[in-house]
């Protein structure tokens, strides 16, 4: 300690010397003096030559910023704006009306690279197939780096499985192979009908006129479709183990709402309510692991009731396994880690499907030849309306067409942002900077390569043309790599359900606004509106109906 004092001495002792030897004192009030002539503020008071040197040293930072843009971008190898606000880059835009921020981005350079900035994240945005492919191809840490969102890693924290790469990685998405068997999605695909059943009961209900002959009111799709689709995703996940549902959801749309918020985390902005909520989540999901875990491990003749309880079994019998082996159990079987995974199902459940059920809605009933094809296809294939199996899906190929038709002409996962770990080559002339912040557009993918792409057309995807298959590597709906979307068959399980449904129960129209061709982003992307007259195509189902279809999916017999 007295060295280090000693040590001290002697330094300030020197810096006094050459301050005397030198007069620094004198010479920088000669400078500050010759400075403020030249700037022609000698005369100004000593807070207002302060703000003027503030105002100076700002603009030369902004300066630096605009210059260190370009030269990230290789000074005009790849396109970019003329100008950008300095410091804060397009960020407000992007929060206020980002639908509109992202598509002027797109036309900078419709199939190749453009660059922006982001509250001062240099920002590569592809809108290339191949390019885009390598990108999520090579996620990892040594190469690109998932995010989702400039505000991702904060919201839905750095342990969820959207931003685990490698061996871990790897297991924990091995371990899902029995929640999308054919089993499972059989099981799901009952729960699924039921409550579209039972949702579209209650729309009818609820657009009933108050006057006998008077015109039905219409209603807004997104705001029920979202409900329907917070109940079934969270019905088919986590069953009968979720307990206070009304919190739950309205804790996902604060977590939705925080991927539309600026990126600042102060109490009361709503990227902090989106991290509190998630919180809140996590402490309820993993309630719901450990009660899985009881039920399943009560007796052999314990049958899966949702996905949650189909991991629940695979992750038993690899704790079971490492037990035998005297190896550690897998990282992923603590009731923490598979809450954090539930985390991630239902938010992209939530909201992809959420989009793309609203999209079927209104595509669909703005194009009749479309529903008749739909309405030929159920009638040959379930003629008194039987309950929807498995096998019957399969069957239903023009149904799978129209709801393919919808994933790429309306991708709901526009964007899948990625930060550069180190300087990579993207194209012969440019290489991306360590740290960049790149953004594929799975849009633009689903927009090349196919005949008529900004056209909506079903026929498309039918075995006659098949350009699934031909144009197979723009289809990019569903992702690609490492993190491609392990629930791509429930999600389009879940849309073909509805679709069916819908077109046997209702005649619905859309009800056109000037505002109906705009599109939204939320942060998954929603025509502007999708307002629609419904009416019962049939009488509807009595109870006794009601009843007998429920206990036909559910494999029951009653009698007559």
């Amino acid at each position: 300690m007295e060295a280090l004092m000693d040590a001290g001495a002697r330094a300030a002792q020197t810096a006094a010397t050459w301050w005397a030897r030198w007069d620094l004192g004198a010479r920088l009030r000669a400078g500050s003096a010759a400075t403020d002539a030249w700037l022609g503020i000698s005369a100004w008071s000593v807070p207002a030559r302060c703000a003027a040197y503030a105002t100076l040293l700002l603009l030369l930072l902004a300066i630096v910023e605009q210059v260190r843009l370009r030269y990230k971008a290789g000074f005009g190898k790849i396109a970019g704006p003329r100008f950008l606000p300095p410091f804060i880059g397009c960020v407000a835009s992007m929060v206020w009306q980002p639908y509109w921020f992202w598509e002027q981005q797109r036309r900078l350079c419709p199939s190749g690279l453009s660059w922006t900035s982001i509250a001062g994240f240099f920002t590569v945005f592809i809108t290339n197939t191949d390019v885009s492919r390598f990108v999520l191809n090579n996620n990892g840490p040594s190469d690109f780096e998932m995010i989702l969102h400039p505000n991702g890693w904060k919201i839905l924290g750095k342990n969820n499985i959207a931003f685990k790469s490698g061996v871990e990685h790897k297991a924990l998405r091995q371990s899902f192979l029995r929640l999308f068997s054919r089993k499972a999605l059989g099981v799901y695909l009952s729960i699924q009908e039921r409550l579209i059943r039972q949702h579209i009961a209650a729309w009818m209900q609820e657009t009933q006129s108050a006057e006998d002959g008077a015109a039905r009111a219409p209603l807004e799709v997104r705001t029920r479709v979202r409900d329907l689709n917070l109940m079934t995703s969270q019905t088919v996940f986590v069953g009968p183990y979720l307990q206070d549902r009304e919190r739950f959801c309205r804790d996902y749309l604060y977590i939705t709402q925080g991927f539309l918020s600026f990126p600042i985390a102060l109490p009361g902005t709503g990227l902090w309510r989106a991290i509190q909520a998630r919180r809140r989540i996590m402490r309820a999901l993993t309630e719901c692991v450990r009660r899985s875990k009881k039920r399943m491990q009560s007796g052999d003749a314990v049958e899966p009731e949702c996905l949650l309880d189909f991991w629940t079994l695979t992750v038993l019998e690899e704790v079971a396994e490492a037990q035998h082996q005297g190896v550690p159990p897998p990282k992923y079987s603590a009731d923490h880690e598979m809450a954090d995974a539930l985390l991630d199902f239902l938010f992209a459940a939530q909201d992809a499907s959420t989009a793309s059920l609203t999209w079927t809605t209104v595509l669909v009933a703005e194009r009749k030849d479309v529903l008749h094809k739909v309405r030929e296809e159920q009638a040959r294939l379930r003629p008194n309306d039987e309950p929807l199996t498995y096998e019957l899906l399969e069957q239903m190929t023009y149904a799978r067409a129209v709801i393919m038709e919808v994933l790429r002409f309306r991708p709901p996962p526009t964007l899948v942002p990625q930060v550069a770990m180190r300087n990579i080559p993207l194209t012969d002339t440019y290489t991306v900077p360590r740290g960049t912040l790149v953004i594929p557009s799975l849009w633009a993918a689903c927009m090349e390569g196919f005949p008529e792409p900004g056209k909506f057309d079903p026929e498309r995807m039918m075995p006659e043309r098949q350009e699934d298959l031909k144009y197979r590597k723009h289809f990019m709906t569903f992702g690609c790599g490492p993190h491609a979307c392990v629930g791509r068959h429930y999600a389009i399980n879940h849309l073909m359900c509805y679709l069916a449904i819908l077109a046997t129960t209702l005649n619905w129209q859309r009800v056109r606004t000037p505002q109906s061709d705009e599109i939204i982003y939320l942060p998954t992307i929603y025509p502007a509106d999708s307002l629609i007259v419904p009416e019962w195509r049939r009488p509807p189902p009595t109870t006794e109906e009601a009843v007998r279809r429920e206990s036909v999916a559910n494999g029951v017999h009653v009698a007559a």
